[in-house]
């Protein structure tokens, strides 16, 4: 594809550290207005805003006062667009002390209250959240473990998972703790047994930094799907890996153990095939445990199949235009690929490569020196919009998605 069919072009303010939230979570406004939201740091006043920008990147609207600590330079402050787009859901506050907010653009109206989300559902509230502190001071950030930074001593399971949150009531409540999730767990037995063991050999009293994180919605609306386990903790713990993909229906029942990626398995950024009923992302490749591939599963943990030898472990997603077509990225170093496969054949259709590094000493973990593709669609397909770092400043583009040789 050459650049002109490329249709390559940058969107977000040259002057701010811009990205847009998360590859699970389009940025396009629902209405086909060609509206896209960002969020943009200022490096002069440390603050950071979101902003709507128009489909030739004009800037309409800018809202919010927030503090950019570590985890906006890999998610911004994940704003998310309501069903009808008169309505922009962001996070705020601190890790220790977030805060949901909802701005209605109309008015200039903006209500919040206590709460965390990882951008809100298709169905706008209630929103189903863990709280993201807890993957930051297990070690998320920058590898160090800061447990008098989690919102929750990890230890007290009664007390959070997952939590659901009513900006219209004002309210909150935990309708999934980690302790409820243990006790529906079908591999319960095992990680009690591999508990006391790590317990016995390290002496930590309180157990592993299990969480509940990671809510992705299908399109639909209907289920969504959630991690559980010790999510990037630290390795001065010592901890065995655990991580688990359940998936549930909108009220949380009917819950299903999709994905067992724990201990010596592989696997990794999982999310939402666009037929609302399968799941896309990394695990183990079937003939060789020690690499991973493309693969896709059914919600309940049935149809595990490969669908690609790609093994980068980046973001990947498929054409909601195009269900032959998988689109993932690559966090090379300092440059970054995003890779388009046609999944009939297992070949490349195209691939771009962008730089996703800035400086000579780039510092561990999520810092405003380095940055993830994310790689979304546009709803129709067409297009696509990823993060690159060309320089100081971090810059949301946006490029045409390419079309198979059918």
């Amino acid at each position: 594809m050459s650049d002109k069919e490329s249709g390559f072009r940058m969107i977000s303010p040259r002057d701010k550290w811009c990205v847009h939230s998360y590859y699970s979570l389009c940025p396009y406004a629902p209405d086909g207005s060609g509206r896209i939201l960002i969020s943009g740091a200022d490096p002069e006043s440390g603050r950071a805003q979101i902003y709507i920008v128009s489909a030739e990147g004009e800037i309409l609207n800018s809202f919010g006062n927030e503090i950019p600590e570590s985890s906006f330079y890999h998610t911004g402050c994940w704003q998310t667009w309501s069903s009808d787009a008169k309505y922009v859901y962001y996070q705020g506050g601190t890790m220790k002390a977030p805060m949901i907010s909802r701005y209605e653009i109309a008015m200039g109206e903006t209500v919040q209250m206590p709460g965390d989300m990882e951008g809100a559902p298709p169905f706008n509230e209630p929103i189903i959240s863990g709280y993201l502190g807890m993957l930051y001071a297990a070690g998320y950030g920058d590898g160090n473990y800061y447990p008098g930074q989690a919102p929750f001593p990890f230890e007290n399971r009664d007390e959070h998972g997952l939590f659901e949150f009513n900006l219209t009531a004002r309210t909150q409540r935990l309708r999934l703790s980690v302790n409820d999730i243990l006790r529906a767990h079908p591999e319960r037995e095992k990680l009690e047994r591999a508990e006391e063991e790590y317990k016995r050999k390290t002496g930590n009293k309180e157990g592993f930094t299990l969480m509940a994180y990671c809510v992705r919605w299908n399109r639909k609306g209907d289920r969504c799907l959630f991690y559980f386990g010790n999510h990037c903790v630290s390795k001065a713990r010592q901890e065995p890996k655990l991580c688990y993909v359940f998936t549930a229906r909108a009220d949380l029942t009917d819950i299903r153990l999709a994905l067992d990626l724990s201990f010596d398995k592989r696997g990794v950024h999982w999310s939402w095939h666009p037929d609302g009923e399968h799941l896309v992302g990394y695990a183990s490749h079937p003939d060789n445990d020690n690499k991973m591939c493309l693969c896709s599963v059914r919600y309940d943990g049935s149809d595990l199949r490969m669908i690609s030898r790609h093994g980068a472990g980046g973001h990947p997603s498929i054409s909601p235009s195009d269900p032959c077509i998988l689109m993932t990225d690559e966090n090379l170093s300092p440059e970054g690929r995003i890779v388009f496969i046609d999944i009939t054949t297992d070949r490349e259709i195209c691939a771009f490569r962008f730089p996703r590094e800035y400086g000579d000493h780039v510092p561990y973990g999520r810092n405003p020196y380095r940055i993830c593709h994310h790689p979304v669609f546009s709803q129709d397909g067409k297009k696509v919009l990823f993060n690159i770092l060309p320089g100081k400043n971090a810059v949301v583009c946006e490029i045409n998605a390419p079309e198979r040789n059918k």
